[in-house]
């Protein structure tokens, strides 16, 4: 049994008064929803490879507007959890004058949700999105199993491939995948993989600081040979001079296979060592070999683990979420090893908290390629983006959401996220809902976190393991490589029991348009169907990330290669045959 309990309690307090149950005034039936509410009213630059080289050339490893309203105070109704008194009290809401008054796109809308919350804890109504449609566990990972014809490595070299990733975290993983097919197309030796420095990110760690080295050169050694560097010979080369220098100007971000085979191929054998300088999610898009499908996936899904320190902080999180063990499933122990959260506490003690808690994550503060991108574009306002799909949720709409969906208010959140979009301001919306929210900050005490401060790379692994390993995860943005990443290994190791939640954003904006004039039910109705159409269990189509979408069928002859997920055999009614 892991260790249980914390330095310090994680969990903020719901409200002052503890003993109490809230309910709005306005949530009271036959009452006005508005009454009882006061109202007022940079990424790297690719121009210039000599830039790009310096420190690298001789030394690999140096390598919207709105209009808003907020709430000033609430009338709120106080039950009493052992009798049915109802007291009515006035109470300000947690913000002074030094702080911006909270951002509230959706009032009516709010208002409705608080009443919709307080019916619900009063008739103990669960709700159904903490599972998935029980086809999902008809699915088991097979990116690992062996071949009945092995392939093995070619006995010809080509020569060496390095790559220098850009990016985050979640980028420089899928780079690394990407960089492992690319050295098997091209029958060459891959050099483990740097990172680059990101004026964004500004994390100096390096692969070895973030993964465990050996482990991924043991895992792919039977496909890829991975070493550590350039054989001495080739170390003092002048990588542009000689022209092996390939950044992303060079080979479009949709290049196929064939491009690669064309360009990169005649430069490796010719000079014997390539460099490719930035890799930003390159040999990513169809059509591409189901073999090399399959070593992405195998690179992803089983070769990438974290160094023991990221491991070890990961499950003390997921303890301190949860406050007693859980029950150990195959996705704690694929992202922190041997560091395992616990088995099942023998005693289940209901005041410590419950085992279930959701994570979501909201994008940060900065959007450097949007912003760069939208300078160039012509004009478009916040609102015609929104009606697009193309804005993340807020943390306003994100709570609506919740609540549509039936997710109680004493809920425990994991937000994967430190600096929102508008500050703390845009929270408060989200807050007021979901009180129980909590962050890596606020679980892991200083000196915990010590370790892993100026390192945003690590940081977000800490994150990565948070949402992989809860119990609903809930994206707010199609578009995240963290949420994309997430949802895919919950997939894949969820065995139908990590349930995602996917919103249509251009379908919630419309939702969300008519927000002056919709009624509860029918929000929730059209929330719940987006999501459970979401949810759908379908194989991998065209194009698609298989990062995020892992299912495919077991045969190639059935339109789709069999990378990651097949589908078990037996009775699809018999969960005895419902294999991982």
């Amino acid at each position: 049994m892991g260790k249980q309990g914390s330095p310090r309690s994680p969990r903020p307090d719901v409200v002052d008064v503890k003993d109490y149950q809230t309910r709005s005034s306005e949530c009271l039936p036959g009452s006005d929803p508005i009454l009882g509410r006061r109202l007022s009213g940079g990424d790297n630059n690719w121009k210039s490879k000599v830039a790009l080289l310096h420190d690298l050339k001789h030394e690999y490893g140096k390598l919207g507007s709105c209009k808003a309203v907020y709430v000033g105070k609430r009338h709120l109704w106080f039950l009493h959890p052992q009798g049915h008194q109802v007291i009515l009290r006035e109470v300000e809401l947690p913000y002074g004058n030094e702080e911006e008054p909270p951002v509230q796109m959706y009032g009516r809308l709010q208002n409705l949700a608080y009443s919709a919350l307080a019916e619900k804890e009063l008739k103990q109504e669960p709700s159904n999105f903490w599972e998935e449609p029980w086809k999902a566990s008809l699915w088991k990972p097979c990116a690992d199993r062996k071949e009945s014809k092995k392939l093995g490595q070619p006995d010809k070299n080509n020569g060496y491939i390095m790559v220098s990733a850009n990016g985050g975290l979640n980028q420089q993983r899928v780079a690394i995948c990407n960089a492992v097919a690319l050295a098997s197309l091209l029958n060459a030796t891959l050099v483990l993989p740097r990172f680059l420095y990101s004026n964004v990110w500004k994390d100096p760690s390096q692969f070895g600081d973030i993964y465990q080295e050996e482990y991924f050169v043991n895992a792919m050694k039977d496909e890829v040979n991975i070493i550590k560097e350039l054989p001495s010979h080739l170390k003092t080369l002048d990588i542009e001079a000689i022209g092996s220098l390939i950044t992303d100007a060079d080979i479009v971000k949709e290049a196929k296979p064939i491009d690669y085979l064309t360009k990169v191929l005649p430069l490796l054998l010719q000079n014997g060592v390539v460099h490719l300088l930035g890799f930003g999610n390159r040999l990513g898009f169809d059509p591409l070999p189901a073999r090399l499908q399959k070593l992405r996936c195998k690179c992803n899904f089983h070769a990438l683990k974290f160094v023991p320190k990221i491991q070890e902080a990961g499950s003390l999180l997921i303890r301190r979420i949860r406050k007693y063990d859980a029950a150990q499933r195959m996705l704690d122990k694929q992202l922190v090893g041997d560091f395992l959260p616990g088995s099942p506490s023998k005693k289940h003690d209901s005041e410590r908290g419950p085992s279930k808690y959701l994570a979501l994550h909201l994008r940060e503060s900065h959007f450097p390629l949007l912003i760069e991108r939208l300078k160039h574009s012509k004009s478009i306002s916040s609102s015609e983006l929104r009606n697009l799909g193309r804005c993340p949720l807020t943390p306003e709409e994100a709570a609506l959401v919740l609540a549509g969906l039936g997710f109680k208010r004493g809920t425990y959140i994991y937000l994967a996220s430190s600096r929102i979009y508008g500050g703390k301001s845009r929270m408060l919306s989200f807050t007021s809902l979901y009180p129980n929210l909590v962050t890596k900050e606020t679980l892991l005490t200083p000196s915990e976190l010590a370790p892993f401060r100026n390192f945003s790379s690590q940081l977000a692994a800490l994150d990565f393991i948070a949402c992989a390993t809860a119990d609903v995860f809930a994206m707010t943005d199609s578009g995240s490589q963290l949420s994309s990443l997430v949802s895919g290994f919950r997939t894949y190791y969820g065995g139908g029991h990590a349930p995602t939640l996917r919103p249509n954003k251009k379908r919630l904006a419309a939702i969300l348009s008519e927000n002056s004039t919709i009624g509860w039910n029918s929000f929730e109705d059209r929330v719940r169907n987006m999501i459970e159409e979401g949810q759908s269990v379908f194989i991998r189509g065209y194009g698609r990330s298989i990062y995020r979408q892992p299912r495919s069928p077991e045969h190639p002859n059935q339109g789709v290669a069999p990378e990651l997920l097949i589908m078990s055999s037996g009775n699809e009614n018999d969960n005895a045959d419902r294999q991982m």
